[in-house]
């Protein structure tokens, strides 16, 4: 048979009878100890009569303010605060009725029962309170009981407001199986204090606290992924085997409530990841909105970024150029499930096709060109010359032609710091990409072409981390190439975020650099990813150094020794002061460049990109030879 404690219905109206109980009882003591202390010997018609009054009085509130309808086990300081409300009501309304009802030769007496009403406001209210507060610590005492005191025992971190939020989510839903056991804050006014009956701890005391408690989890809340003190935390727990969890901003919880199943494993870019980028959105805006817009590599992970964060700039409509079918094809899903989605239109076609591109042109007259579209694995490019030279110079140059001769109003390319002193074709192929559409400036009309240039991008399609993520979950070896190489990483919401401030900001022929914090060691990361998966590098997981791959340099540089940068109104982004050179002498380079890759010697082609780029040094490659002829 199911209790009435389970049904809701029932259980509403038990909760009335006996908060009217309590009212009732409350009142009655307040009766008793006021006459002890008056002249006043027994009861008399008039107490009664104001029971009476006062019982239905309160009943009506507490059903109006519905106290009896909350959930007691989830009961908080809000409807601590309505009880309070609740009782203080009843006793104003009786105060103003019995003076209509109960007048004349009774004055006397209401004028002492008035003072009753104050001494029952903190009688009752305080045992309305204490009610809840045994429910609700018998519920969770019984819970513990029950689950045998598996529930997981986690910590959170913060101690303001969003964080006694997450703690109330986790404790408050019967499938979590969670226990709090306090909350981690290194702030001095908050060490050693209670927050909800829960302690805050320093973070110095957290391997005595694993021992004390067997704390298995620490959970951030997004909104405290950027506090200063958060990466220092994060790494301790990292140390000391206990899993760091995100939650997600409250506003996308399922149905208002947490649930385990949406608490996140931290990832790596979550540690690395920096302050929010403030941009100029207003300049944004005027460059953008109502333009139509056409981004290459629209499929890529930097090109499908672009795709989402230049929706928000209100585009007349934007084109998303791949040749890659099913990732475009993914695209377009995406995106029709997108509130703007209607405004993308999907094209299939191949940079290096000059006939297709200028059909792309002349059906949607694009305004503002972004040009993601690029191979940028350095190994396999190394091996696959002719590949990189045709999509990275040549398609390049397609686009860029293309976009004066239909009075494009600004050309946005994204490049890498592979392309600064490159090691490996595929840098060089940027650059000679970087050199030419500077050198555009000189006859391009109306058309404003930009350069952006930044490193490595965190999760981005074939980066170091998925493949350690991949390795990390089989079991192992998570393979690096060696034991001091670095490399700079940003995000991908980032680095999008810098090329449309670049775009923005820029009036044609600039390079701009992005502030891309300080190098990173691959062995250090790998070591962080196999500490985040709970396991111990060394022991679970083989780390093995595999060898510099071909083309591939120890350490990426972001300027050549002959540039400087100028700053900028933005602080992350600065503009090189490059080497520039004249559109004819490129121009004829290129033309040449290609003609030697169509005759499949890349060893001729690598040749003349040595002569026309004399820092291009191959590392570790076949070229080697070739340098310095």
């Amino acid at each position: 048979m199911t209790s009435i404690f389970q049904e809701k219905i029932y259980s509403r109206w038990l909760i009335l009878l006996i908060d009217q109980f309590i009212v009732l009882w409350s009142i009655a003591i307040s009766l008793l100890l006021l006459q002890q202390l008056s002249a006043v010997a027994e009861w008399s018609i008039v107490e009664l009569w104001s029971l009476f009054l006062y019982h239905l009085v309160s009943v009506i509130v507490f059903m109006i303010l519905e106290i009896h309808t909350g959930i007691i086990r989830y009961s908080n300081t809000k409807d601590m605060v309505r009880i309070f409300m609740a009782v203080f009501l009843s006793s104003v309304i009786f105060g103003l009725m019995s003076r209509l009802i109960l007048i004349s030769d009774f004055n006397l007496q209401l004028q002492w029962f008035y003072k009753v009403l104050v001494v029952n406001f903190f009688i009752s209210s305080s045992l309305l309170i204490l009610f809840r507060v045994a429910i609700k610590s018998l519920f969770t005492f019984f819970k513990t009981l029950k689950e045998g005191y598996r529930g997981e025992r986690l910590l959170i971190y913060g101690s303001d407001s969003a964080a006694i939020l997450l703690k109330q989510a986790l404790e408050g839903s019967e499938e979590n199986g969670v226990r709090v056991i306090g909350f981690v804050d290194d702030h001095p006014d908050t060490v050693n204090k209670f927050i909800e009956q829960r302690k805050v701890y320093h973070s110095s005391v957290l391997p005595s606290l694993l021992l004390q408690h067997g704390i298995e989890k620490i959970v951030i809340g997004h909104e405290a992924l950027f506090q200063g003190g958060k990466k220092k935390v994060i790494e301790k727990c990292v140390e000391l085997g206990i899993k760091v969890m995100i939650v997600p901003p409250s506003n996308q919880w399922l149905y208002g409530k947490l649930q385990v199943q949406q608490l996140q494993d931290l990832k790596i870019e979550d540690l690395l990841q920096r302050k929010p980028i403030l941009l100029e959105q207003q300049n944004i805006y005027e460059q953008l909105g109502g333009k139509k817009i056409l981004v290459t590599g629209a499929a890529g992970s930097i090109g499908s970024e672009l795709v989402r964060q230049l929706l928000q700039y209100n585009p007349e409509y934007l084109v998303a150029c791949d040749q890659a079918e099913s990732p475009l094809h993914e695209l377009q899903l995406e995106m029709e499930s997108h509130a703007k989605g209607g405004l993308v239109k999907i094209f299939l076609g191949s940079i290096r096709n000059p006939v297709r591109m200028r059909m792309l042109f002349e059906q949607y007259r694009p305004d503002i060109v972004f040009h993601a579209a690029a191979y940028k694995h350095v190994p396999m490019m190394e091996n696959h010359a002719e590949e990189a030279i045709l999509t990275n110079i040549y398609g390049t140059k397609n686009i860029a032609d293309l976009s004066i001769s239909y009075g494009i109003e600004k050309f946005v390319m994204v490049s890498t710091d592979k392309a600064v002193k490159p090691g490996n074709i595929m840098g060089a192929s940027k650059r000679i990409a970087e050199i030419y559409i500077q050198s555009l400036q000189e006859v391009s009309g109306q058309t404003k072409f930009i350069t952006t240039r930044f490193g490595n991008v965190l999760g981005s399609n074939g980066s170091v981390i998925p493949r350690f993520k991949a390795q990390i979950n089989a079991g192992g070896p998570v393979t690096v190439t060696h034991p001091d190489i670095t490399r700079y990483f940003m995000t991908i919401p980032e680095s999008v975020q810098l090329v449309l401030e670049a775009g923005a900001m820029g009036n044609g022929a600039e390079i701009f650099l992005f502030e891309m914090g300080p190098p990173i060691k691959i062995a250090d990361l790998a070591v962080q990813m196999i500490k985040l998966a709970g396991l111990v590098p060394e022991k679970d997981i083989k780390i093995i150094y595999s060898g510099l791959r071909p083309g591939e340099k120890l350490h990426e540089e972001l300027l050549n020794q002959e540039e400087h940068t100028i700053p900028t109104h933005h602080p992350k982004i600065k503009r090189a002061k490059t080497i520039r050179y004249s559109h004819s002498f490129i121009a004829n380079a290129i033309l040449e460049i290609l003609d030697l890759n169509q005759l499949n010697d890349p060893y001729d082609t690598i040749r003349k990109l040595k002569a026309i780029l004399p820092e291009f040094r191959s590392n570790n490659s076949i070229y080697e030879n070739l340098d310095g002829f």
